[in-house]
């Protein structure tokens, strides 16, 4: 067989190797990277069992959306998939509208994971009531957290309407009229108003009547905490 037939083989031969060897280098690499980017505190398909450990998780998410790390779970087709004829979230987010502040960005989350009622300003009423209760009564859901957040545009307007004696438009003035005892106690403060109406909304849901049982037994927390739209970071305040 002539040497140039034999040295090609050979070479052949290597390259298979060689390959085989760098693509099983690439896949424990990628194998590496998948396990270092799930979070540590939880299995990737484990539902946070208790208050404590779905507070801990929320914060886990938030620090890698603080620090650009963000990874993005369950928003595959897989997921999709998954929960398509069954859902058991492990927190309620209660939020405002703002468009800055989406609560499966902002706690790096994904489908099936969080229940999510928004309103301007975390303002409630009876129907939003029923809306957070539905995880924690329903399917054991163990934590509600209501999220304030930094220039919040609908205290902002309420603040002005209340300081100038002026009706907002629509439905916007009832939005007002839920704020004036929190804008009444900031001063006016803008910030201070945001986080005291956060605390206030906290209160009153510890006290709703599907609540205050299972908070009673450990199986519920209900916490309010306080989005930075400059940093990304949730900061916790009751």
């Amino acid at each position: 067989m002539p040497n140039h037939m034999i040295n090609r083989r050979a070479l052949l031969r290597a390259g298979i190797v060689t390959g085989g060897l760098l693509t099983g280098v690439a896949s424990a690499g990628t194998a590496a990277f998948a396990r270092t980017a799930q979070p540590s505190n939880t299995a990737p398909d484990q539902r946070p069992a208790t208050p404590a450990e779905a507070w801990a998780t929320l914060r886990e998410g938030n620090r890698r959306w603080v620090d650009g790390t963000a990874t993005h779970p369950h928003q595959d087709a897989a997921r999709r998939k998954e929960v398509a004829e069954k859902q058991d979230p492990f927190a309620v987010v209660f939020s405002c509208i703002d468009s800055r502040v989406a609560p499966e960005l902002v706690f790096d989350t994904g489908l099936g994971d969080l229940f999510v009622v928004r309103t301007a300003a975390q303002t409630i009423d009876p129907l939003v009531t029923g809306a957070a209760e539905y995880g924690p009564a329903e399917l054991g859901t163990p934590l509600v957290v209501v999220l304030g957040h930094q220039r919040c545009g609908a205290v902002t307007a309420a603040a002005e309407s209340l300081h100038d004696h002026k009706k907002l438009p629509g439905e916007l003035d009832t939005i007002a009229s839920a704020l004036r005892s929190a804008y009444k106690r900031s001063g006016g403060d803008v910030d201070k108003m945001i986080r005291i109406n956060t605390i206030d909304v906290v209160k009153q849901l510890k006290k709703d009547k599907l609540f205050a049982p299972r908070i009673a037994k450990g199986r519920l927390k209900v916490i309010g905490a306080y989005y930075s739209i400059d940093t990304g970071e949730v900061t916790r305040l009751v």
